[in-house]
């Protein structure tokens, strides 16, 4: 099997993101750069508890031609080896339905990052790509417009999220920090509009307030 430790560890970082609430049933998927011409992604449609390294596809860079993989790979693969392409500098992306920056993406509208740590993780902003069906050419080639060399995550219009990083490790921490980055957002968003809430935002208000993003304090794969 080739790349045996690459596959086993989109495994294990598929099932530490499922555990976090990041992924959901078989919604979301990863890819990892094991070097300059092959990606390992998670396979399409399965429950990531019973995957195995034998599920995990290994494609071509170039051309996302299958090398290895008992299964069909994700739909979003070229989605990924287009980030990856762009970003050289990066071995890990990670595309995620997680619940509030997927609200997010619901405004359209960029989020700035305030947080010196949160910056080092995720650049300056986090920018909007606009809508395009999922696992078409048209959605890599509008997050390819939107890519820039020192941002490391972006909201997918009524989608999702994608994050990027120089190594797994730091592709989870991303993700991580997003989902703390944008629930404080929305909460400042919410409370700058109290004064004039309706029941129905109050209540949105009071909701928002219990919840809280789910850390992945470190790489444990």
């Amino acid at each position: 099997m080739k790349f045996q430790s690459a596959r086993q560890q989109v495994v294990e970082m598929s099932v530490l993101l499922a555990d976090h609430g990041y992924f959901a049933a078989t919604g979301g998927n990863l890819a990892l750069k094991v070097d300059d011409e092959h990606i390992v992604v998670t396979p399409s449609a399965m429950d990531y508890y019973e995957m195995t390294a034998a599920d995990a596809c290994v494609l071509r860079l170039r051309d996302l031609a299958k090398i290895d993989g008992d299964r069909k790979p994700t739909v979003e693969a070229g989605m990924h080896a287009k980030l990856l392409s762009i970003r050289t500098d990066c071995r890990a992306s990670i595309h995620t339905h997680q619940p509030i920056a997927s609200a997010c993406t619901l405004l359209g509208k960029p989020v700035p990052v305030l947080r010196a740590e949160d910056r080092a993780l995720l650049g300056d902003e986090v920018r909007v790509v606009g809508y395009a069906p999922s696992g078409t050419s048209w959605l890599s080639s509008k997050l390819a417009k939107a890519v820039l060399p020192d941002a490391n995550a972006y909201l997918l219009r009524t989608h999702g999220a994608i994050c990027c990083g120089t190594s797994a490790e730091r592709a989870l921490r991303a993700i991580s920090a997003l989902e703390r980055l944008t629930l404080d957002y929305l909460r400042e968003r919410i409370t700058a509009r109290a004064a004039q809430a309706s029941p129905q935002q109050a209540a949105l208000q009071r909701l928002l307030a219990t919840l809280d993003a789910q850390p992945i304090q470190e790489m444990v794969v």
